[in-house]
């Protein structure tokens, strides 16, 4: 695996080790620094002065080629992504084939929502344009990094805009690939890629080129973002982690295919998705029901081993300092006195249990709202339950999180579902399903409170990367020169 190199910086490289087996080099990259980012910010200016001028059909023809080319590559940039990442092969898989729906999604209907209006009566004439930002600056997570850099590449490009992407070391080649595809359709520049870690990403942000920055990552780092964009007035979008609640209520509709969708609701890419469903609030009344539906779910639908393999439905977490702070908080549970049910198959123990970054799915029953475990986003492969009796209690403690990104509601009763959605300080509320299971596509996605701001998927995702600009003359300046 060859990953690309904008500059070098002299700084040691960042050197990716397989999580599947802690020890096989997969490759390794260097800073680009201020010089490679300023390469890249540069070259991206250049093409995005002509391509603004390009009508919006003919961008959105480009992207479309542009998703081609990349689909003529899905399979080797899914192998890339199990390899350095952990991710099974078949949630690699379907990764591309989100990605690529959602650059051919933008080039289908984005172009309607950038139409400009105007209005000519007896008020006066006026117009209002959506016009291009300029060059954007892209930081995209290791996570689900396909998707989520197509979330801003296509968008971004659609509207008018270059955008340079730094993407994690965790996951940068399969990234690369991605944009490199995309790319070959594209004005040379106009999609850009810069290698590296905090020194990389600080100087993207602070570069005086940027005119608009979007982020997905951690709260920290989103907020040295905003304080980075602050003195030029840069807009700012951040998405940024979860610590969702999912309410399981006394008539929630129980079968094998309910509980199935909640265990891939905590446990899908080994919990490692900032909607995982990360706090169960279940009603007394049916706690014993909800774990042993649970805990057979999960024995039928996770297969923990190499992501290689077709069969496996989990494996590694992504880093070794992931799996220990996962590992510290399921410890402390155990501690503070927590049930610990390990959950799952593991068909190859030899390799669970071995050098690599595993860890085994973990369900922790009696947990209180205080303990770490509840208390932060955990990004891992644990489940904590905690118990309610009272509604009102359940939304209240729900809603006591810093975070507000997703949250769920289990129950047969459509319409007491979506009256307490209403009641949940969250961006996005599932019903009867949590995480990638439930996302719709043509509806914005985006947290509130500690979350972030900013929207992805839908029309709102195209219109992030516009400003309005309009053009007035209203009646009476109308009348007077005539």
């Amino acid at each position: 695996m060859t990953l690309a190199r904008e500059a070098t910086t002299g700084a040691p490289d960042i050197v990716r080790i397989n999580p599947t087996d802690g020890t096989t080099v997969l490759g390794s990259l260097q800073e680009a620094g201020v010089t490679g980012v300023d390469r890249a910010v540069t070259a991206a200016a250049a093409a995005q002065a002509g391509w603004a001028s390009t009508p919006v059909a003919d961008r959105a023809l480009l992207l479309a080629l542009a998703a081609d080319a990349a689909e003529a590559q899905a399979d080797q940039l899914a192998n890339t992504l199990a390899n350095e990442l952990g991710k099974p092969i078949n949630d690699s898989r379907a990764e591309v084939r989100v990605a690529l729906a959602l650059i051919r999604q933008m080039a289908e209907e984005g172009p309607a929502h950038l139409s400009s209006t105007e209005e000519d009566d007896a008020r006066g004439r006026l117009r209002v344009l959506r016009q291009p930002y300029g060059v954007v600056a892209a930081i995209v997570p290791w996570n689900a990094p396909l998707v989520l850099a197509a979330t801003k590449v296509g968008p971004a490009v659609l509207a008018g805009n270059a955008i340079v992407v730094k993407p994690s070391p965790v996951a940068a080649a399969a990234v690369t690939a991605l944009l490199e595809a995309l790319g070959s359709e594209l004005p040379t520049g106009l999609v850009g890629v810069v290698q590296g870690d905090r020194t990389t990403g600080a100087a993207l942000v602070a570069h005086p080129g940027i005119r608009r920055i979007a982020f997905t990552g951690g709260e920290a780092a989103g907020a040295a973002v905003m304080v980075a964009a602050a003195p030029r007035a840069v807009p700012v979008s951040l998405e940024l982690g979860g610590n969702d609640a999912a309410i399981v209520l006394p008539d929630a509709p129980f079968s094998p295919e309910l509980f199935k969708r909640a265990v891939l609701a905590s446990f899908r890419t080994s919990g490692q998705v900032c909607m995982a469903a990360k706090r169960w609030y279940v009603h007394r009344s049916v706690l014993d029901t909800f774990v042993d539906g649970f805990i057979e779910a999960a024995r039928t639908h996770l297969v923990v081993g190499d992501p290689l393999l077709e069969e496996t439905t989990m494996g590694p977490v992504a880093t070794s300092s992931q799996r220990d702070f996962v590992r510290d908080l399921i410890d402390d549970a155990a501690a503070r006195g927590a049930t610990v049910v390990e959950l799952g198959t593991v068909p190859d123990p030899a390799v669970v249990d071995g050098p690599g970054t595993f860890l085994r799915p973990t369900l922790l029953i009696g947990v209180d709202d205080d303990w770490p475990v509840a208390r932060l986003e955990q990004f891992g492969p644990v489940a904590p339950v905690l118990v309610f009796d009272d509604v009102d209690d359940a939304v209240r403690r729900a809603n006591a999180s810093d975070l507000g990104l997703g949250s769920s509601v289990w129950t047969a009763d459509e319409d007491q579902a979506f009256s307490l959605a209403g009641r949940l300080e969250a961006g996005y509320t599932f019903v009867n399903t949590h995480n990638l299971d439930g996302v719709a596509l043509r509806a914005p996605f985006g947290g509130v409170k500690g979350s972030g701001f900013g929207r992805e998927f839908g029309p709102e995702t195209v219109l992030e990367y516009t400003a309005t600009h309009t053009v007035h003359m209203p009646a009476h300046a109308r009348e007077a020169q005539s």
